[in-house]
């Protein structure tokens, strides 16, 4: 039988006319792969990047499966930012609906007792780490009816330091349960995680449908000093473009640039950590609205937004290295669209940051700008004195 329909896959009469009422009716590559062997309760491993349609993937066996004949949780879906646990809950929601369960989000930033209240008898939770292990620390809810764990952008929870929340979380689960575990990599640390999480699971890769593949991203590099950096990025800003998203290192620093800005009439928003959840969705509504397109934000902040029509990526504080300068550029160029990914140097940065660029394949673009460069790093092995890059053992005299 094709697997070109929903229905084809085992999705219920119930949930394929909520998704044809929303317009979907043909599966993409990753709901394709996942949602048999989960409706199966199967363990899933899946690899597959923002955007491929991985939270439908999830949510669809997720509700099809969801038991709503008891007073506390019967699934847990676990993500690493506040506004990922909203969208991912607004698209459980939507399903949920259809077979009378309920749905509730748990993340910092708000009446933390009310928001117990109302977890501790739906049937679905979405939360974050840090919210929800506070919740199990303070008795306010327990998850020892919990069915089904899903761990969404696995990768991100890890790089945001929640590995021992989640480890504390999944020891509270019960052993006979279904766990799905999405994740942009299961290389590594993470694949480390999820053979611990799951057992005997179906493994599986998607690509992004192709009109969500990235675009084409034109890198720049440009030096500036201390004296010139606010007045670059203006020049930047005030240039033709739609939205753009700026980088910055600390919190206070977002608030500070966006002063700045403010004072040479560039009208920007900040985003970090100390905002509250009111205050964060707000300000993403603004800029996705387009009534404010300049966005300072942390790494950390910026985790979790899917925004497609960012234009350009600006680091006004460089990466600390080369995994952090793809995520943050790779926030321009969605969605087949191009775009434009800038990052100011200073002086005593540039060597930093051409070791930067050579591991991200940029390094004929800076190398253009005059720069200074780094030379690629040689690894000393003690395993013979003196021997740079060597891995030959020492030989016995």
């Amino acid at each position: 039988m094709s697997q070109d329909t929903f229905a084809a896959l085992g999705v219920s009469a119930e949930l394929t006319a909520v998704l044809e009422a929303r317009g979907i009716d043909s599966p993409f590559q990753i709901q394709t792969r996942a949602i048999p062997p989960a409706l199966a309760g199967t363990d899933l491993l899946a690899k597959s990047p923002t955007g491929s349609g991985k939270t439908l993937a999830f949510a669809i066996p997720l509700v099809e499966r969801a038991p709503h004949d008891d007073a506390r949780p019967a699934a847990l879906v676990l993500v690493p930012t506040r506004e990922l646990a909203v969208q991912v809950t607004e698209e459980i929601q939507t399903l949920a609906t259809a077979r009378d369960l309920s749905v509730a989000t748990v993340y910092g930033g708000v009446a933390l007792r009310q928001q117990a209240n109302v977890a501790r008898f739906a049937d679905i939770i979405v939360a974050t780490p840090g919210r929800l292990q506070d919740l199990l620390d303070r008795r306010l809810i327990t998850l020892d009816a919990v069915e089904i764990l899903v761990l969404d952008e696995a990768d991100r929870m890890l790089d945001m330091g929640f590995k021992p929340q989640v480890d504390r979380i999944v020891k509270r689960l019960p052993r006979d349960r279904q766990t799905m575990f999405f994740s942009a990599t299961l290389d590594g640390e993470v694949g480390e995680l999820a053979s611990a999480y799951t057992q005997s699971p179906v493994r599986i890769e998607a690509e992004l449908p192709s009109e969500h593949a990235p675009g084409d991203i034109e890198h720049r590099f440009v030096p500036v000093t201390a004296d010139t950096k606010v007045s670059t990025l203006v020049e930047l800003l005030h240039a033709e473009r739609g939205l753009a998203l700026v980088f910055v290192r600390t919190k206070r620093g977002a608030d500070r640039l966006a002063r700045k800005l403010a004072q040479q009439g560039v009208k920007a928003l900040a985003m970090h950590g100390d905002l509250t959840q009111g205050q964060r969705q707000r300000a993403l509504e603004r800029f996705d609205s387009g009534n404010v397109t300049t966005l300072i934000a942390t790494d950390v902040a910026a985790r979790g937004l899917d925004l497609d029509d960012v234009t350009h990526v600006i680091n006004f504080d460089p990466p600390e290295d080369g995994k952090s300068y793809t995520h943050r550029v790779g926030r321009t160029g969605r969605a087949g669209r191009s775009g434009t990914g800038v990052t100011l140097v200073l002086p005593e940065q540039q060597a930093d940051m051409s070791r930067v660029a050579r591991l991200n394949g940029q390094h004929e673009t800076f190398v253009s700008t005059g720069m200074k460069t780094a030379a690629p790093k040689l690894i000393y092995s003690s395993r013979r004195r003196g021997a740079w890059g060597s891995t030959r053992p020492r030989r016995k005299i």
